[in-house]
């Protein structure tokens, strides 16, 4: 393989172009997951002026490229999937039938490792290190809105009906509902952001927009636009207040939900589901093929999703000191997460004690 490694503002135009290119004709060609937004090139550059150590592998053949691999690196050697801990699609993107040696693409990269969490399937020289698959449920939307709704009806009749039941009912008592698929105003952004921020901390859970670097990337990303890639920031008014909003990114075909909140004044009525219908009717109606609701377990999931795809975790390794080191001390805290997050009766205390905690950072 010739490779070359890059910094993001060294990749050249044409480069750029030729990246692009494969993710466009990733459905047709048979491979839609490499048509996920986390594995464009805007992805990998806004990471690159966010994070230091970030790089990109492009492999050529007959000096035309075949393939790039995007990461962040240490300066021991130790790999990452570029954005990872908020990438939720991670991998090569590369032409059909293209086959590669992992060992030799992490020495030409200078890698005693790789760690990837949504490491996207077919991508066989990293799959066989994996330590486990996880499903991350899709909303199929390539026939059509009408068509989805129609499966929703029989398959999670319940749901649906009680779901547009309370989007009528939020009409009525709050103001006419009202839904922007592309919505350009930053302090709708900044709006969302602090729900998010609230919920995390409600919840237990690390608030992510306390990093900057997040935040940073997620502003990045909201003003990035280009014909092929896009920050999509989603929201549904009820009259003249935003009650849910959804930022996440788009390719032609595929849109990955990211970072979904709502106003919890208005909680019973559910307007998160409803803005997800809503979001799947948009993306319909832009031409998609599926909504990726990312990797993990949740109700809402369950009753929206059509299938599952599966990303996996693990390491790639070479034979090499720092490697041996680093996946001893990573390893058991992984296995003991997936372990706690696999089994319900693990699961449920701990998620009782994170939201315990929440109360009491918010003094509750």
């Amino acid at each position: 393989m010739d490779i070359s490694v890059y910094r993001p503002g060294e990749l050249t135009a044409a480069d750029r172009a030729a990246w692009s290119a494969l993710q466009a004709r990733a459905v047709e060609d048979g491979s839609p997951q490499l048509a996920n937004p986390f594995l464009a090139p805007e992805f990998a550059l806004a990471v690159g002026r966010t994070r230091r150590g970030t790089r990109i592998a492009a492999v050529r053949e007959d000096g035309e490229p075949v393939a790039f691999f995007p990461f962040q690196r240490t300066r021991l050697g130790v790999g990452r999937a570029v954005g990872l801990g908020v990438s939720d699609a991670q991998g090569l993107v590369h032409r059909p039938g293209f086959q590669w040696d992992s060992r030799e693409l992490l020495h030409a990269c200078g890698l005693s490792l790789w760690e990837f969490d949504h490491l996207v399937e077919g991508q066989k020289p990293f799959e066989v290190a994996a330590s486990g698959s996880f499903a991350s449920p899709v909303i199929d939307v390539d026939q059509g809105f009408a068509h989805y709704l129609q499966a929703l009806r029989k398959q999670s009749p319940k749901f649906t009906r009680t779901t547009l039941a309370k989007e009528r009912r939020l009409g009525r008592d709050v103001g006419e509902v009202r839904y922007v698929h592309d919505e350009r105003d930053p302090a709708v952004l900044r709006v969302l952001t602090g729900w998010k921020s609230a919920q995390y901390r409600r919840t237990g859970r690390s608030d992510r927009f306390a990093r900057p670097w997040i935040s940073h990337l997620v502003d990045q990303l909201f003003h990035t636009r280009t014909a092929s890639f896009s920050g999509l920031l989603s929201v549904l008014y009820a009259g003249d207040r935003p009650v849910a909003a959804h930022f996440g990114l788009r390719t032609q075909t595929v849109l990955a939900c990211w970072f979904p909140a709502y106003d919890l004044r208005f909680a019973k009525y559910s307007p998160g589901l409803v803005l997800h219908l809503r979001m799947a009717e948009g993306a319909a109606a832009a031409g998609m093929a599926y909504l990726d609701l990312g990797r993990g377990g949740k109700s809402y999931k369950d009753s929206l999703k059509t299938r599952e795809l599966s990303v996996s975790e693990g390491w790639v390794t070479r034979r090499h000191p720092v490697a041996l080191g680093y996946r001893a001390r990573r390893a058991p805290v992984r296995a003991l997460r997936n372990t706690v997050l696999a089994r319900p009766e693990l699961f449920d205390p701990a998620d009782r004690l994170l939201k315990r905690v929440g109360r009491i950072r918010e003094g509750g």
